[in-house]
């Protein structure tokens, strides 16, 4: 969050934070999250730390893929872009993991050289509502994992499922080197990707951290988690065993 002396909290100031679940999602396979400050060596962190997850928030600015914005509103956030790209591509040359969520979806497309439907209302009149203000993330509806796909393998009894969505931009074309995963139902929006490949490179769209168990209509964000930190202790070459044996149990 950038200075803004009508704050009521720390006006003036630059806020760099992680939303509460994100981390706890982390937490809860036995991984230690940490939160990289911007303005520092990119190519540093993604030297000493394991991977990397970009987390929701604000737009990605249409003038980081080549365009204009259409309205005020959906200018983004060019800063926060060039930071975390900074980042991502640091992480990608040194092959390690790499997981986007909603935002985060969505600037890994970006950084590969792909576009944004700035607002899905305006540009695909047809789309369902994916985000949903009074609602936020219990907005949920359809979305079809790809038969094939990593995310179908990591669910092999789904095939349709419910997630939840707090997003109104989305992928419009697709980044080089990256497939599509997921799509919501019935307007065919991009719901995930990944990149090809045997780098663990994933974007998806809806927010995992905030399903918990009693969530019972949504699809269980615990085999994506378990999927994220198998990769992480395959990079590092350590067992999970243990971790997977507690996430499977709740």
């Amino acid at each position: 969050m950038h200075p803004d002396h009508n704050r009521a909290v720390l006006p003036g100031k630059t806020l760099e934070y992680a939303e509460a679940s994100v981390p706890r999602w982390l937490l809860a396979g036995g991984a230690l999250p940490l939160l990289i400050p911007a303005g520092t060596q990119a190519r540093a962190y993604a030297r000493d730390l394991d991977a990397l997850v970009l987390q929701g928030g604000a737009d990605v600015a249409p003038e980081t893929y080549g365009e204009t914005a259409l309205h005020p509103d959906w200018a983004g956030d060019p800063i926060r872009d060039r930071y975390e790209l900074d980042l991502l591509q640091a992480f990608l040359d040194q092959g390690k993991p790499v997981l986007g969520i909603c935002r985060g979806c969505q600037l890994l497309n970006v950084a590969l050289g792909g576009t944004l439907y700035q607002d899905l209302a305006t540009q695909i009149p047809r789309s369902r509502t994916h985000r949903d203000a009074a609602k936020y993330d219990r907005l949920h509806h359809r979305v079809h994992l790809l038969p094939h796909s990593r995310l179908g393998r990591l669910y092999p009894q789904i095939e349709f499922a419910r997630i939840n969505s707090i997003h109104h931009q989305a992928i419009k074309a697709l980044g080089t080197g990256l497939v599509v995963e997921a799509r919501s139902q019935p307007d065919d929006v991009i719901e995930a990707i990944r990149l090809r490949g045997a780098h663990y490179v994933q974007g998806i769209q809806w927010h995992p951290e905030f399903v918990t168990p009693r969530h019972r209509a949504l699809l269980p964000s615990a085999p994506l988690l378990l999927a994220f930190l198998r990769a992480v202790a395959h990079h590092r070459g350590k067992l999970m065993s243990g971790v997977e044996r507690d996430l499977r149990a709740r």
